[in-house]
């Protein structure tokens, strides 16, 4: 199963990125700690340029903390990187220090010509469902305040007020055009950021099934099934979704599935690994 998914209003999403960027000193990215190369859109890297970017985890509450530990070692190679977690609002407070810590250089050489500081400006990108509202929320205590006459307002953007010294222009999720690797389209469907009526729900519940069972079998076991390798079938039965004549309902049984999974219902799971 091959999982594509780039409505037209992304195409859109991606001119206005390119417009507004000149206006920004930092771009705040976000993945999924669950699958943090996965949930990063390879369009950014041309996209950006040299524009300085601050990578979040997010989401690590639903990650396998052994395995972000070892992202976080592994990225920051290459750029800022914090695990957080939206929801909980573990990992936050470390965000605004650090996008200070990041624009020190420009604002030194701006008051050697005598500039005064000025507000740090920054966008925030991700995927679909990546937790950006959630995040701003996290960042204003719940009062996003509009901040007008910005470049940003009058596209449909908008620029919020996270701290005294940081606004921030929040952006609509956008996917790229095409999923190269097929895994990364049924990783990303898995956790929500392609809408569920674009690909076979059962399907691809019973490849992350296989996958679970190959890779984190501990996951499934919250469904006591007695069978040696848990299946659709197996779930469907025990969770009670059944038909007539006692078959099982296996759209259901997906449904269910995927809402556990997506919760985190299954425990702290990461599905990219390092090779290393």
């Amino acid at each position: 199963m091959s999982i594509q998914w780039f409505p037209g209003h992304m195409a859109k999403t991606r001119r206005l990125l390119l417009e507004q960027l000149k206006w920004v000193d930092v771009v705040l990215e976000l993945a999924d700690a669950r699958i943090p190369v996965s949930s990063r859109n390879p369009m950014l890297n041309n996209l950006l340029g040299n524009k300085a970017r601050l990578l979040l985890l997010n989401k690590a509450d639903l990650a396998d903390s052994n395995w972000t530990s070892k992202w976080l070692k592994h990225l920051k190679e290459l750029s800022p990187v914090y695990a957080v977690s939206a929801t909980t609002g573990v990992g936050v407070k470390q965000i605004v220090p650090e996008l200070e810590r990041m624009v020190l250089a420009k604002q030194a050489k701006q008051a050697e010509k005598g500039i005064r500081p000025q507000m740090i400006k920054v966008m925030i990108v991700g995927i679909p469902n990546i937790g950006k509202s959630s995040l701003i929320n996290q960042l204003t205590g719940g009062a996003q305040a509009k901040v007008g006459n910005k470049p940003g307002v009058t596209r449909g953007n908008q620029w919020v007020r996270i701290h005294e010294r940081v606004e921030l222009l929040d952006t609509p999720g956008m996917l790229w055009p095409k999923f190269d690797d097929v895994e990364v389209g049924k990783k990303l469907a898995a956790l929500g950021a392609i809408k569920d009526d674009v690909f076979d729900i059962e399907e691809l519940s019973n490849w992350i099934i296989d996958w679970l069972n190959l890779h984190s079998p501990n996951s499934l076991s919250r469904y006591k099934i007695e069978e040696s390798e848990v299946t659709l079938e197996s779930l469907g039965r025990k969770r009670g979704c059944l038909i007539h004549g006692g078959r099982v309902d296996t759209l259901k049984a997906a449904q269910i599935f995927l809402r556990d999974l997506r919760m985190g219902q299954l425990g702290p799971i990461t599905m990219d690994h390092l090779d290393k």
